[in-house]
């Protein structure tokens, strides 16, 4: 009789603390529109992708070990080595963005320039930069005065309406009593497990994105209008 396969859901739990280990594996603090929950949301997912080609006969968390630590080198990999300057993995670089070819990294280096002309913009879009480097920038930016508390009673009025009973509640507790999701989470009764970040979490996120979803069809449907 063949032995029974295991299922990716019977090792829910063996999987979350597996990802849980690695996140000081989770450097890029300076991309701030992903952090390790987002990044834990994406390796689950990728695990259960792969999880077909997972050899039963041989232990489990060798196989997460590798799937998970190569899935983070290409989130790194994806999310910031393919848009950083070429001059970080240059022999040739030196301190304070000088060049011992160049003098200075510059357009005159044909990497450079390539990378300014292709993947530039690309860079600066994906990361933030200093205020303080693009000051002439944001004192150029013109744009007209928002009174934001009065632009967040407008929202707030015309998007709870639209809302359903618990995204009403998850609305009051976050944006309005200023919660955080895991404080939010536990009011509402959700099971919250900080390591995992199971059931309630996960549970928050999709309420939270279907409010800003709602939110978003106000704006562009010029319901809301600062």
């Amino acid at each position: 009789m063949s032995k029974k396969k295991i299922k990716y859901e019977d090792c829910v739990e063996i999987i979350d603390l597996e990802i849980a280990k690695r996140k000081g594996k989770w450097t890029l603090k300076i991309i701030n529109w992903m952090d390790f929950d987002d990044v834990s949301q994406i390796l689950r997912f990728h695990v259960f992708k792969k999880w077909h080609l997972y050899d039963q006969a041989k232990p489990l968390q060798p196989w997460l070990n590798r799937i998970i630590s190569n899935q983070i080198k290409n989130l790194i990999r994806n999310n910031y080595g393919n848009y950083v300057k070429p001059c970080l993995k240059c022999a040739a670089s030196e301190h304070e963005d000088m060049c011992a070819i160049y003098g200075s990294q510059c357009s005159s280096c044909p990497l450079f320039k390539n990378w300014e002309k292709n993947k530039k913009k690309a860079y600066n879009t994906k990361l933030p930069v200093s205020l303080d480097e693009n000051m002439n920038s944001v004192e150029s930016y013109e744009c007209g005065h928002i009174d934001l508390q009065l632009a967040f009673e407008q929202i707030r009025e015309k998007l709870v309406p639209k809302l359903k009973p618990t995204e009403q509640k998850v609305f009051e507790y976050v944006f309005v009593e200023k919660m955080s999701e895991e404080a939010a989470a536990k009011k509402l009764g959700y099971r919250v497990k900080e390591k995992t970040k199971s059931p309630g979490y996960k549970q928050i996120k999709n309420l939270m994105k279907s409010i800003a979803l709602k939110a978003k069809k106000l704006l562009e449907d010029q319901e809301i209008v600062f």
